[in-house]
């Protein structure tokens, strides 16, 4: 299973339910005593959960550190061996954790083993995800690095369009899916951050680090990373004068199935 830092986790998900938890609907958190979420990094969801339900949401992942950013119930656990009896829970919920297991069928099954009623995964397509920018550029290299990320990567980080199959292979029934887009704006006034993550463009950082995941040649990253550090010199020169925006958009699918 693909690791990853409390800092990665927010900037990925900042944001995420933030303008509508309509998607959410479907797993009736009203009526759920207990709720597990699984793959619940530094608590993202969790926090959301909790808003939403009146009843104990615990926290469950493998990671300490992550589960340390999180206040209330949480568990360290293995997402393949959960410490808990069949049942446990009225529903076990995970957002964007299928996607970084290699086999993510074997999961479900294990959630569904301590969820007396309902599993709901929430996972994004990352083969869907669009990009607008002032920066004529940036879109189009966007998707070509997400081509080489996509054909690299071991795992199927392009599932959530197909999560509702998963649930259905793991034995689940009456399986309901719902979008949610989660939109990433950068606009004036530029938070520290974003103008830290256009520094990373114009460096070429972001892609070094993903490197060793991207399919290709050498000479072909390598021509790559030159015209992404270009884009980002001209992001870097629009972040300077007040004109730098930018727009993504990631499908996520809500699937959700009864036990």
């Amino acid at each position: 299973m693909r690791r990853f830092s409390a800092e990665y986790l927010r900037e990925t998900r900042d944001g995420m339910w933030a303008d509508s938890r309509e998607a959410l609907a479907p797993l009736d958190l009203d009526s759920c005593e207990r709720v597990l979420d699984v793959g619940c990094g530094e608590g993202a969801l969790t926090r959301v959960l909790r808003e939403e339900s009146g009843g104990e949401v615990v926290g469950c992942d493998r990671d300490r550190e992550l589960l340390r950013e999180l206040d209330g119930p949480a568990v360290q656990a293995d997402a393949y061996d959960l410490p808990f009896a069949d049942d446990s829970f009225d529903l076990v919920v995970c957002q964007a954790l299928l996607i970084n297991l290699p086999d993510p069928e074997a999961a479900v099954r294990e959630f569904a083993r301590v969820a007396s009623d309902r599993v709901a995964c929430i996972e994004p397509d990352n083969s869907a995800v669009a990009v607008e920018s002032t920066v004529d550029a940036e879109g189009r290299l966007a998707a070509q690095a997400r081509r080489r990320y996509l054909q690299g990567i071991e795992t199927n980080v392009a599932l959530g369009a197909d999560a509702a199959e998963v649930l259905r292979a793991a034995g689940l029934a009456n399986v309901t899916t719902t979008r949610y887009d989660q939109t990433l704006a950068v606009e004036p006034p530029y938070s520290e951050r974003e103008v830290e993550a256009v520094g990373r463009k114009a460096s070429g950082a972001g892609l070094r680090k993903r490197r060793e995941t991207m399919a290709g040649t050498e000479e072909e990253l390598d021509a790559l990373r030159s015209e992404w550090r270009e884009m980002g010199r001209e992001a870097v020169r629009q972040i300077q004068s007040g004109e730098y925006r930018r727009r993504e958009t990631v499908p996520f699918y809500v699937a959700v199935g009864e036990v």
